[in-house]
């Protein structure tokens, strides 16, 4: 086995690894690494909190903890370690510290600020840095035989997995506004409740877990005023035992600020965590009575309509990476068509609804031309039990 193909072997495990943190770690990113000498394992990590250790420390202290000597070893990392100093120290200086011989790793740093930066300092520093995709981009661009190409594309999948392992950070980053995900559970013609706003339950029980999972994996879940109206949601992240864990943040686009005072989302446990946002023409009684219980947010609005725009500007100044939008037709439609999402989780059940009047997963206004459609990427189509599940990125591909 060569070097290459063993060292993306443990890129895989430390993969493994970072996916423990998704939903835990933000405004951080989800980060695993692992530590080798002589092709055994000696130490393993991830960064499980914002605050706690990085998965490079984690990985050390593991060793340590299993009496292993880290001096000289190999570290392989899902993203490139930080150089700077936040609520940690920098991983660069632990790395150097500990006499680390080689590191690896799957991505780069998003922040076009430091991408680069913390593998430039280690080698000027002596340890010996590898980066897979920039290797998969030389080579690709020198051409190659069939075994070639085959590993040239296995170091570029590793990669985009990385690089799609922390889609939302990397979006927050770059853009200081989260990465929404619109989400809908929809008939096959495209209905997601009858016209008196039955939905109760369209899709099965596996794409309910598969939904439960993505609001868990968020920062934030947002709905509109008709969708609490209609449901009284509680927008809460269950576990598979069926135990209720503590919610993403929670936001209501409620420009009169109608949300009922006994409504869920503003009367259980986790009231502190559900921010209605108002706009200015919101009745004052209506506004205090609901400042009482949670917290509101008043907010631009043209015709009734919170401006979006500023909303997720807002959102990205508290630290919000990721919001999952969980919207009727309309609230879908809003970001679809003003190009505010980035990526759609649509569920299909095998039924068919019908019917003019019955409920769409994306309204709105619509495309006038074919020309305007709103076009989608990197598909990818998996079952959920009966129902058949759309992950996909939103928009024509950059550059």
């Amino acid at each position: 086995m060569s070097k290459a193909v063993t060292d993306e072997s443990f890129l895989r495990r430390a993969l493994q690894l970072a996916r423990h943190g998704v939903g835990r770690t933000s405004p951080n990113p989800s980060v695993g690494a692992v530590l080798v000498r002589g092709g055994k394992v000696i130490g393993e990590g991830w960064h499980r909190r914002a605050g706690l250790p990085h998965a490079e420390v984690e990985a050390m202290r593991d060793a340590a903890r299993r009496g292993e000597r880290v001096r000289g070893a190999t570290l392989f990392v899902t993203l490139e370690p930080c150089c700077t100093h936040g609520r940690t120290p920098p991983c660069t200086q632990a790395i150097l510290a500990a006499g680390i011989r080689r590191v690896v790793v799957a991505a780069a740093d998003p922040n076009p600020r430091h991408a680069g930066k913390g593998l430039e300092l280690l080698r000027k520093a002596g340890v010996v840095c590898r980066l897979p995709i920039a290797e998969w981009a030389e080579q690709r661009a020198a051409g190659g035989g069939a075994n070639s190409q085959t590993a040239i594309g296995k170091r570029r999948l590793l990669a985009l997995a990385a690089t799609r392992l922390n889609e939302a950070f990397n979006h927050w980053i770059e853009r200081r506004t989260p990465f929404v995900t619109v989400k809908a559970a929809m008939t096959l013609d495209g209905k997601i409740a009858t016209a008196a706003g039955e939905s109760k339950w369209i899709t099965g029980e596996r794409s309910r877990q598969v939904a439960m999972r993505l609001r868990f994996d968020s920062d934030a879940v947002l709905v509109g005023i008709n969708t609490v109206l209609a449901d009284n949601p509680g927008l809460t992240a269950r576990a598979p035992s069926g135990r209720v864990r503590k919610p993403p943040r929670r936001f209501i686009l409620d420009a009169f600020a109608r949300t009922p005072p006994d409504s869920v989302v503003v009367s259980d446990q986790f009231a502190a965590l559900t921010t209605v946002v108002v706009s200015r023409a919101a009745p004052a009684r209506r506004v205090k009575s609901l400042a009482q219980r949670t917290r509101v947010l008043v907010a631009p609005a043209r015709g009734g309509r919170i401006n979006l725009r500023w909303l997720l500007k807002r959102l990205g100044s508290e630290d919000v990476t990721s919001l999952l939008v969980e919207g009727g037709g309309e609230v879908n439609a809003a970001f679809l068509e003003a190009g505010l999402a980035q990526r759609v989780a649509f569920f299909y059940a095998p039924k068919i609804l019908g019917g003019r009047d019955a409920r769409r997963g994306v309204a709105g206004a619509g495309a006038r031309r074919l020309a305007d459609l709103i076009e989608l990427r990197e598909i990818e189509w998996r079952r959920a039990g009966e129902d058949l599940w759309l992950s996909a990125r939103v928009g024509k591909e950059q550059g």
